[in-house]
C-alpha cells in the first residue's frame, strides 16, 4: 500500500483505510507511529460493510486534481495517503498541531499523522482530517463568483487569510528556519523565476513576455529595500483552490508548502501569501473568460473589485488585531510578478493549457499602450 510510485489504494483495498482508523485509535506497532491532535471520531457501521466490517469509503473520483491519493471514510473523515511517503520533517504535522492550539477553526479539523520508519528515516504516510460535507474549491465556487459578477465573498478570504496568518505569526521559529540574508535570497528567487519564464516560454507569448522583461523586473525593485516587517510561518501555497466553501461557510487546506519551489524558506513575508491569493483571483477571471465565456472586460473589473475587497479586509482584520505591521503592502507587487512567473513555469513543465492564464493576467497588467 506505501509502495513508492504505485497508487495506494485499489478497488480490492476497499475497507482498508477504515480499518487502520479503528486501529489509530489505540496503540500501532512498530515501526509506525501515530500523533493525534484532537480524538479520532467513532465509526458506526455494519458488520457486512464492504464484507470487510469497517465503516463504508470512497475516494473523490477522478475529476478531482490531486497529488496524493484521498479517502472518505464514513463520510466523516478523510484519510490522505501521500504516495510516496514524505520524509520528516514535513511541514504540515507541525503546522497542524499549532493551529489546533492557537484556536484557528477554519481548516478541515486535523486528528492524526500516520507515520512509518523506512530505512532509518520517519516519513510521513497518512494524513487524518475531518470531511467537510458540500465542499467544493475555489477554482469551482470562485468562478461561480466571477461569473455571476460579485465580490461579496472577497471580504471573507480577506478576514480567513488574516486569522491564518495571526495563527501562524505565533509559531516559534528554529534559528535554522530563518535564513539570513532575507532579502538576498528573496531577490535571488525572484529574479531566477523571472529567467526561467522567459526562457521557457516559447512562441508569440514568449516574445511578448521578453518585450515586457525590463517592466518587470522594475516591479522586482521592492525586494532590495531593508526588511521591516516580521518573518512569519506561512502557507506557502495559498491560492483559492485551496479554499473550499463548504455547508458551514469557508476553510483552508493543503499546508505542504509550495510544490514548484524546492527548498523555500518556511518564514517569510506575510505579503507572499497575500499576495498568490491575490493573482489567484486574477487567475479565476481568466478561467472565467475561458470556460464560462465571460467578457474579458467585465471579467477584468471583476477580478480588481474583488481583489481589492480580499486586501481591505486582511488589512483591517489585522489592524483590528493589533497586528498591522504583519503585512508590507511594498512587497505585494514584487510577490506577484514572480507567482505569475512561477505559473508560467509550472505551464511549461507540467500543464501547457494553463498557460493561458498567467498570460492573460500579464497583458491585463502590462496592456500595449503602456509599452514604450
Amino acid at each position: 500500500m506505501i509502495s513508492l510510485g504505485e497508487s495506494p489504494l485499489t478497488a480490492r483495498d476497499r475497507g482498508l483505510t477504515g480499518a487502520v482508523l479503528t486501529l489509530m485509535a489505540g496503540e500501532v506497532p512498530a515501526p509506525f507511529a501515530v500523533r493525534r491532535f484532537r480524538p479520532l471520531p467513532t465509526f458506526s457501521h455494519a458488520p457486512g460493510d464492504l464484507h470487510t466490517g469497517a465503516p463504508a469509503e470512497r475516494d473523490f473520483g477522478p475529476h478531482v486534481d490531486q497529488t496524493h491519493y484521498s479517502v472518505v471514510v464514513d463520510e466523516r473523515v478523510v484519510v490522505k495517503w501521500l504516495s510516496p511517503p514524505a520524509p520528516l520533517p514535513h511541514p504540515t504535522p507541525e503546522i497542524l498541531a499549532h493551529l489546533v492550539e492557537a484556536g484557528f477553526n477554519d481548516t478541515a479539523p486535523p486528528y492524526a499523522t500516520l507515520t512509518c520508519e523506512f530505512d532509518g528515516v520517519a516519513h510521513l504516510v497518512a494524513l487524518v482530517t475531518g470531511y467537510l460535507p458540500e465542499a467544493r474549491d475555489g477554482w469551482e465556487w470562485c468562478v461561480d463568483e466571477a461569473v455571476a459578477g460579485t465580490t461579496a465573498f472577497a471580504r471573507d478570504l480577506g478576514h480567513l487569510a488574516a486569522d491564518l496568518h495571526l495563527a501562524l505569526s505565533t509559531l516559534p521559529a528554529r534559528p535554522q528556519d530563518v535564513v539570513p540574508p532575507v532579502r538576498a535570497s528573496m531577490v535571488m528567487r525572484a529574479e531566477s523565476a523571472l529567467r526561467e519564464a522567459l526562457a521557457l516560454t516559447g512562441g508569440e507569448a514568449g516574445a511578448w513576455l521578453a518585450s515586457r522583461a525590463e517592466a518587470l523586473r522594475d516591479e522586482l525593485a521592492p525586494l532590495r529595500a531593508p526588511v521591516t516587517g516580521p518573518l512569519i510561518r506561512i502557507h506557502g501555497d495559498l491560492h483559492v483552490g485551496q479554499i473550499l466553501r463548504w455547508r458551514d461557510g469557508y476553510a483552508v487546506i493543503d499546508f505542504d508548502g509550495n510544490p514548484t519551489v524546492a527548498d523555500a524558506d518556511p518564514y517569510q513575508p506575510a505579503a507572499r501569501d497575500v499576495a498568490q491569493l491575490a493573482t489567484s483571483l486574477e487567475h479565476v477571471a481568466q478561467v472565467a473568460i475561458r470556460r464560462r465565456a465571460t467578457p474579458p472586460a467585465r471579467a477584468a473589473d471583476w477580478a480588481a473589485a474583488a481583489r481589492a475587497t480580499m486586501l481591505a479586509a486582511y488589512r483591517a482584520r489585522l489592524a483590528a488585531r493589533g497586528r498591522a505591521e504583519l503585512l508590507d503592502p511594498a512587497l505585494i507587487r514584487p510577490f506577484e510578478v514572480e507567482q505569475e512567473c512561477r505559473e508560467l513555469i509550472y505551464a511549461a513543465r507540467h500543464l501547457p493549457r494553463w498557460r493561458y492564464a498567467p498570460m492573460g493576467v500579464l497583458r491585463t497588467w502590462y496592456p500595449e499602450e503602456n509599452i514604450t
